[in-house]
């Protein structure tokens, strides 16, 4: 390996040894560096040569990228050394050394208004040829319809694509803030139910019986016994996954459900308030390359009963059986008028018909044919299901009996109540549906790292 250029042999990569050296992040790389001599290091995003004494090398840290470049200067600099850089594979990852510079024009194509004067570049994997490059997978549908209106043809990356290179495509700065932004809420939402007295546990994965009462769930042999997945979906719609991260909260109940849906309520406002005052600049990646409206939602969250939303549709001449639930369709309905009537998108809908909750859902103490729970939509389509629990054994038995479920299949849940239980209650959240329409995604596929669907299974 020449002095300043070269490949970094595996063997200094096994952990071999200690240098000493001070590293840099991309994203630190600021003007107040002026001047000085920095080691960064990053994947080579785009590369290009200026005859041979001159090249560029758009350097990508996260989703921060600086514009690092080599101009050949005696002892430094060598046309060798410009042309190991500009023939490397888009993608390799590369260490650089060099001083930090401020030029006089703004610069346009990276996140960091410096450059970096190259002393230095040391390949330390090699990249194989890219089915599609980061820039292409980062361009929005407007760009290219732009461009095709003008003539010019431009690289579309679909979502198959996207898919089997998945750890490609969330090299794009959309995908690296849509996964802050999934970071960000999960953590907000742990940081604000432990300031309201709430416990985090981990519970099972695996049950002995279905915990819904339906049939679509994951049946799978478990030393010899029959068990399935406590939660699973299988849909091939744009906003089911087959594995989905949920969020859940349990609560006792003093005298009311509602007390449920005040934790929904103080909980998503305060998520809502805190991603839109301090992830400004993921949002604003989201939006260059998938552009949407910021969520309108209120300081304290609309609540309709189910009878009301029935009501608005109907009154636009939607029929809705009162006892029946909404579908997709109806759903996106109402929260077209939700949002003419309250300017909402964010909303609470409750006392869902009994007939279509799960057999543990208190029915209201004033009409068995309604229940204790709700949904919560974002701009018209369900994020949240919750309910007051039924806490008495007989209960659970008489109304899983009636909802077709052998009582025997989930007697270990029964007995729990057994004991002295609390009225209680509590909700689950999808956590890639609420980033999808908080951001408005048409698709939950790009909220989760690796999608598992009907179809999909790797990578």
């Amino acid at each position: 390996m020449a002095a300043n250029y070269g490949e970094i042999p595996l063997n200094d990569l096994q952990s071999k040894g200690i240098s000493g050296r001070k590293w840099t992040e991309v994203k630190d790389l600021s003007i107040e560096l002026k001047d000085q001599y920095v080691v960064i290091r990053g994947n080579a995003q785009a590369i290009r040569a200026v005859g041979k004494k001159v090249g560029f090398v758009l350097l990508r840290g996260g989703a921060f990228t600086v514009q690092c470049v080599l101009c050949v200067a005696q002892d430094v600099v060598s046309p060798q050394m410009v042309k190991f850089a500009t023939s490397l594979n888009r993608e390799s990852v590369v260490d650089i050394e060099g001083v930090v510079s401020v030029p006089a024009q703004s610069i346009t194509g990276a996140t960091q208004q410096v450059e970096i004067q190259v002393r230095k570049l040391y390949c330390v994997h090699k990249a194989y040829p890219l089915p599609f490059t980061v820039e292409d997978a980062a361009r929005s549908e407007v760009e290219i319809e732009k461009a095709l209106q003008a003539g010019e043809q431009l690289v579309r990356v679909h979502q198959d694509t996207r898919l089997k290179f998945r750890y490609i495509d969330t090299r794009t700065p959309a995908n690296q803030a849509i996964f802050s932004i999934i970071c960000q809420i999960e953590n907000m939402f742990t940081k604000l139910l432990l300031s309201e007295g709430f416990l985090e546990i981990k519970t099972p994965r695996l049950i002995s019986g279905s915990s819904e009462g339906g049939s679509a769930v994951f049946r799978l042999d478990y030393k010899g016994k029959p068990a399935c997945l406590a939660q699973a979906a299988d849909s091939f719609t744009h906003r089911h996954l087959c594995e989905f991260n949920g969020l859940d909260v349990e609560m006792d109940i003093k005298e009311h459900y509602s007390e449920v849906m005040d934790i929904v309520d103080r909980l998503f406002v305060a998520i809502f308030d805190y991603l839109n005052e301090k992830c400004s600049k993921e949002l604003e990646d989201i939006k260059r390359q998938y552009p949407f409206e910021n969520l309108k939602y209120l300081p304290k969250t609309l609540r309709l009963t189910f009878e009301e939303g029935v009501q608005m549709l109907k009154e636009t001449g939607v029929e809705i059986d009162p006892l029946g639930d909404l579908n997709t369709e109806s759903e996106r309905k109402l929260g077209q008028l939700v949002l003419e009537k309250y300017n909402t998108e964010f909303y609470i809908l409750h006392r869902y018909p009994l007939p279509v909750r799960p057999f543990y859902t208190m029915p209201c103490y004033d009409d068995p044919n309604y229940s204790n729970s709700f949904d919560v939509f974002i701009r018209g389509e369900e994020i949240i299901s919750g309910a007051q629990r039924i806490h008495v054994p007989w209960y659970l038995e008489e109304r899983a009996q009636e909802c077709g479920i052998d009582v025997e299949t989930i007697s270990t849940y029964i007995d729990s109540f057994r004991y002295g239980t609390p009225p209680h209650g509590g909700f689950g959240v999808g956590l890639e549906r609420v980033v999808m329409l908080f951001c408005s995604l048409n698709n939950i596929r790009k909220c989760s790292l690796f999608p598992r669907d009907p179809k999909r299974i790797d990578p």
